[in-house]
């Protein structure tokens, strides 16, 4: 069983860490994934031994608390959307009045503390100088830090009960922090009060307070920024129209979308979105689905064809009934795929979640340490105090819990635009180590029908007396093959003339009688049956069929038309693709069950490296494991049908050109075109994706290895600097905000 829980209270990684520990430790619970960056907890369990109200108390006794566990009701993604943005809206609004309370504080306390301290004169109230009116000096610093400390209380409720309960967290560093600054600035006024106005010097009030408005700022410029990584998931649930038009009783009524029911009749007219999913069942139009596909040209849909929810009719009048409504449509599970895909963990985001379990507790350890060496080594207590919190704000584990989980949610949106899905974060870590793609022949690198592709009329026949022979004595067929040649003849706007008799010659071809003439069309023991010389045509027939071509015989009465050749010709976009990845040095495999003679000439003809021919489906997933055990990583496209077996054996399974039907079971990437251009795309974003990973995790990683030796004093020991609190808590939300701004350059990537 699997929940998707919303909880907020959650800091940096540590508090990650933290939440999931407390899950892990109920019975029953099998796996779980927290973000940081959308708050979600996915957790997988054994229903028999937990419950979602087991797994919320548990995220409450960690000090968390749970918004939405998903049992109140079944919501549409728009609802659900809706209540997140408002969410979101309020807790920026929250920290942006937050942080405009504590500046209009804390800077005038800066303000005070810091203008008998510079070289040049700056003017101060009257009965504000620090050596004449200390007990007045204090008292006002006392008083403006005060409310700075109130609006920034959440640090210390949460950072507290975090560090009782033996798992601390960023705001416990915070709250440890400035609390000592601010306890150790009350002992000075006291000893001010009481007669002793040397430990003026010994105020630290405009730290604490300059340290909680400088979080409050990185907080808000943090969350306003965690609020894009997910504009590209929020365009698509926007999309779908929040009404609908019902046809009742030869009416039309408008109704709210979400009370649309299974068999409604819906009209859409020119230019609106269609609220559901649906079968066409009056007039024609063309439809706009690049928000689902992402292709730009629109598809011409009559009556039986399938229309989906968030499309635009772009002209034409339909009418259609309602087959799937809700979460059901393919708009509602594109969006559930790529929701699971950002809330899962990737690999490589494990080493972090290990380091944020143990953190900051060391970092505590370190910054007692440094202020106990410091004050064994000769120096003031003060001197001490500054190097202890110094160094706990600079150690904030915040960059740390970012890095992975923004680039994810960033790139996986992004792809969705294309119509790329990544079900998991794994997904989307693998694909970019791929050194091997093995692909599916039919429907994969060729179009999956067959076209006609050649007319070789002799010489006393014409190219459209060939076609309208053969076309004509083949629309009493429905082969493929046959469907092929009519096909053709539609296009070439040629009308087919009626047939008198129709008869199948199984291993042959066909016999049919046209204007009383008899049309033979079939293979080359059909003409020598029928005394029909064969001269130049079997060489001919011959290159043709080398070329992975079906060629056959036209014949009137004993005269021969010529040689028409279908195939399931290659994409138009295949070779591109393919010779892409050649050029990145990707080994390309076609693995197909048709035989060898066409295989190796699709292969030939589309760039492919090697062939693998005439495999059974149920094999295919042997030779992807015998691929494997040659060192290979192996990524497998193909239908996420028939392929389903060879889709899950691969490191990475991708299921191309299912349309809305994907292959969501087999697949780890569901590509809604049947483009093998987005198999490309796919590795660009991924390898974009983990190469932006790793540039968040060196910059927290790094920050944290140059920060805390600077804030410990190393620079000063050598007659450099002390490091400010100030300055530190300034480069701790420089981080954060630095990490989010790097993964929402992700929004750049584009379809080349």
């Amino acid at each position: 069983m699997k929940t998707t829980l919303t909880v907020t209270g959650m800091a940096c990684a540590a508090c990650v860490a933290a939440c999931e520990r407390a899950i892990r430790k109920l019975e029953g619970v099998q796996n779980v994934a927290v973000n940081l960056t959308t708050g979600k907890v996915a957790v997988e369990y054994d229903e028999l031994k937990a419950s979602v109200s087991q797994i919320a108390e548990a995220i409450s006794n960690a000090g968390y608390q749970v918004v939405d566990d998903g049992t109140t009701e079944k919501k549409t993604a728009k609802k659900q959307a809706a209540e997140n943005t408002i969410r979101k809206q309020k807790e920026i609004q929250t920290l942006k009045i937050k942080f405009i309370v504590a500046a209009v504080f804390a800077v005038p306390l800066l303000y005070f503390a810091m203008a008998p301290m510079l070289p040049f004169y700056l003017p101060l109230p009257q009965g504000m100088d620090m050596m004449r009116e200390p007990k007045t000096y204090a008292l006002v610093q006392l008083l403006l830090c005060l409310p700075v400390v109130g609006v920034g209380y959440l640090f210390y409720t949460r950072g507290f009960v975090s560090l009782f309960r033996l798992h601390p967290n960023m705001d416990s560093l915070v709250a440890v922090g400035t609390s000592a600054a601010f306890l150790y600035s009350l002992f000075s006024l006291v000893n001010i009060r009481n007669g002793n106005p040397e430990y003026v010097h010994h105020l630290y009030f405009e730290s604490t307070a300059i340290i909680i408005a400088l979080i409050l700022l990185g907080r808000f410029l943090e969350t306003r920024s965690k609020g894009k990584t997910g504009q590209a998931i929020e365009k698509l649930i926007h999309l779908s129209p929040p009404t609908a038009i019902l046809l009742r009783d030869g009416q039309e009524v408008e109704i709210a979308a979400d009370d649309v029911q299974v068999g409604d009749i819906i009209v859409v007219k020119q230019g609106q979105s269609l609220p559901v999913d649906g079968i066409v069942r009056y007039g024609t139009s063309s439809v706009d689905e690049s928000m689902l596909t992402g292709e730009s040209l629109p598809v011409d849909k009559t009556i039986g064809d399938l229309v989906f929810a968030a499309t635009i009719n772009k002209n034409g009048l339909i009418h259609f009934e309602a087959t799937k409504i809700g979460t059901d449509t393919a708009l509602s599970k594109i969006i559930s795929l790529v929701e699971e895909a950002q809330s899962s963990k990737a690999p490589i985001a494990r080493l972090a979640d290990k380091i944020a379990g143990i953190f900051v507790p060391v970092v505590m350890v370190i910054a007692l340490a440094a202020a106990l060496l410091w004050l064994l080594g000769g120096q003031e207590f003060s001197f001490a105090l500054n190097i202890f919190v110094t160094v706990l704000i600079i150690s904030c584990p915040c960059a740390l819990g970012l890095a992975t989980p923004t680039a994810i949610i960033v790139a996986t949106g992004k792809a969705a635009e294309y119509g790329i899905l990544f079900k998991s974060a794994g997904a989307l870590e693998q694909l970019q180590a791929v050194k091997c793609v093995v692909l599916d022949k039919t429907g994969t690198i060729t179009e999956g029908k067959p076209h006609l592709t050649d007319l070789l009329p002799t010489k006393t026949t014409t190219a459209d007396e060939l076609l309208l022979a053969a076309a004509s004595a083949e629309k009493g067929s429905n082969h493929p093959l046959s469907l092929a040649i009519t096909e053709a003849a539609k296009e070439k706007g040629l009308d087919l003339l009626p047939l008198q008799d129709y008869l199948t010659l199984p291993g042959l071809g066909i016999k049919t009688k046209i204007n009383d003439n008899i049309i033979l069309i079939g293979n080359k023991e059909l003409m020598m049956k029928n005394n029909i010389s064969l001269e130049n045509e079997l060489q001919q027939a011959e290159a043709l069929a080398q070329e992975g071509k079906t060629p056959m015989y036209v014949a009137k009465e004993a005269q021969l038309l010529g040689i028409i050749a279908v195939a399931d010709v290659i994409k138009a976009d295949s070779r591109q693709a393919i010779a892409r990845l050649n050029q990145t040095g990707v080994e390309t495999i076609m693995l197909t069950g048709d035989n060898a003679q066409t295989a190796q000439a699709i292969a030939i003809s589309s760039g492919i490296q090697e062939v693998i021919a005439q495999v059974l489906p149920d094999q295919k997933a042997d030779r992807i494991k015998g691929l494997q055990k040659d060192g290979k990583r192996v990524a497998m496209v193909g239908d996420g049908i028939n392929d389903a077996p060879a889709l899950t054996q691969a490191d990475v399974g991708i299921a191309i050109g299912s349309g809305t039907d994907v292959a969501i079971e087999a697949a780890d990437v569901v590509l809604m075109q049947s483009s093998l251009m987005h198999v490309t795309f796919a590795m660009q974003v991924s390898h974009l994706t983990i190469r932006n990973i790793k540039q968040n995790l060196f910059w927290a990683f790094g920050y944290n290895v140059i920060g805390i030796p600077i804030a410990a004093g190393i620079l000063y020991v050598f007659g450099g600097p002390l490091l400010n609190p100030m300055i530190a808590a300034a480069a701790m939300a420089l981080s954060s905000v630095s990490v989010v701004t790097n993964a929402l350059r992700l929004n750049g990537i584009k379809l080349q």
